[in-house]
């Protein structure tokens, strides 16, 4: 429950859990609890998508998807933390990682809010290019908000003020937008998360083309049936 307890916080008092963090209280406590409840939530929405294609991507997407979010931390951070250093910053690594797993909590949170949802329209309608764009929507909107809310909690622990050298907001924004990069490419690395009808289980399908061509190719046979 204590792991609960700290994304409640998170959610409902978001000033007094920047604050902690901040003041470098409970980082450790909070970095565990944060990775405990973030992957439980990931996993419930992998089940759910991977349910799509029956058991086996089943269970793999509940792997798969906190496996997605956490390496994309792990591939980005590195380069948050030191060009931040190098341009000012006094946070230590912790700081960096707890505030970053916020971005991945609040993502996982929301997505489980929507496992209703995709669950209506994974029984009530059975077309596979309008359940990917619906999940790709899904990803996006959970995304955007909470890189938002990691912006705007960078800037608030940090002390970002007029007197904030221009080239550490710059950064951050360089830095967000490399982390969408590097999620959805190895989202498509990664695939299949929902399996594709007609074709045997798979644990990794080949490395070819770019998540955003396969967007569009969905989008073109949602509309016009090819």
């Amino acid at each position: 429950m204590e792991h609960f307890s700290t994304l409640i916080l998170l959610l409902r008092d978001r000033p007094t859990f920047l604050e902690e963090v901040r003041q470098g209280k409970k980082i450790e406590s909070k970095i565990v609890s944060l990775l405990v409840v973030s992957s439980l939530f990931f996993a419930i929405y992998g089940a759910i998508i991977g349910s799509s294609s029956g058991w086996q991507q089943m269970l793999v997407s509940m792997a798969k998807l906190p496996a997605l979010y956490l390496l994309t931390l792990l591939i980005c951070l590195p380069t948050l933390y030191f060009f931040d250093i190098l341009f000012g910053s006094k946070a230590d690594f912790r700081q960096y990682a707890v505030l970053s797993l916020t971005t991945v909590s609040v993502i996982s949170v929301l997505l489980f809010s929507f496992a209703p949802v995709t669950l209506f329209f994974l029984v009530s309608i059975r077309s596979y290019h309008f359940f990917l764009l619906l999940n790709v929507a899904i990803f996006g909107l959970t995304g955007f908000i909470g890189v938002r809310l990691f912006y705007a909690g960078m800037r608030s622990v940090m002390n970002f003020t007029d007197d904030t050298p221009q080239i550490r907001n710059r950064l951050l924004l360089f830095w967000l937008t490399l982390y969408g990069l590097v999620g959805s490419q190895l989202g498509w690395t990664l695939r299949p998360f929902f399996g594709s009808p007609g074709q045997p289980f798979q644990l990794f399908r080949e490395v070819e083309g770019n998540f955003y061509s396969q967007v569009i190719r969905s989008i073109v046979s949602l509309l016009f049936g090819n």
